[in-house]
């Protein structure tokens, strides 16, 4: 039972994995997977995390390999990825309390509003002074921020809110 409990973990960290580089290949082919202007489609899947523990795995690696297909630095490999898996976990850790929260409470729900935000706030942390000391950009740490913001506020809270409300009422059908 463990190995079969083992293997589907792995099989979702993988399929998470492949859908986030399937999405940044789409961003990608727009000129909006990487640069001073970034909307990433993949990173409204950071709210799995609230549906399976396998989607902290599969956003670290799908980021990673989303990056080294598309070209990336190897610094802006390690780093982008750290900051996916920085967003991930947080996400996870709002999941674990909403959980305890009791099912439709006002926390639960502000608590929902606000899984998103975990990502949001890593790449806006990490990836302007990547942006900085990886490729040279010259823009103001202000502005590089703001712009991978509202990135991030595009594709990862918006498109976030979306996926997680469609997934909902279906999760325990898609994750088991």
């Amino acid at each position: 039972m463990k190995n079969k409990k083992t293997l589907f973990f792995i099989v979702q960290a993988g399929l998470i994995a492949a859908v986030y580089v399937a999405l940044t290949l789409v961003s990608a082919m727009a000129g909006l997977a990487s640069g001073v202007i970034q909307v990433r489609i993949s990173e409204a899947l950071c709210v799995l995390p609230l549906f399976t523990p396998a989607a902290i795995p599969g956003l670290f690696v799908g980021c990673a390999i989303a990056n080294l297909v598309t070209g990336c630095a190897p610094w802006d490999i390690l780093f982008g990825s750290v900051a996916t898996l920085l967003g991930a976990l947080g996400a996870y850790w709002i999941g674990k309390c909403i959980k305890k929260s009791t099912g439709k409470s006002k926390k639960a729900f502000f608590l929902k509003l606000s899984l998103p935000f975990p990502n949001l706030l890593a790449n806006i942390l990490i990836v302007p002074w990547v942006l900085r000391f990886v490729y040279g950009d010259t823009s103001a740490i202000w502005f590089l921020t703001l712009t991978i913001g509202i990135g991030e506020l595009i594709a990862g809270v918006g498109l976030g809110f979306i996926l997680l409300f469609a997934v909902e009422k279906r999760a325990h059908h898609i994750f088991r």
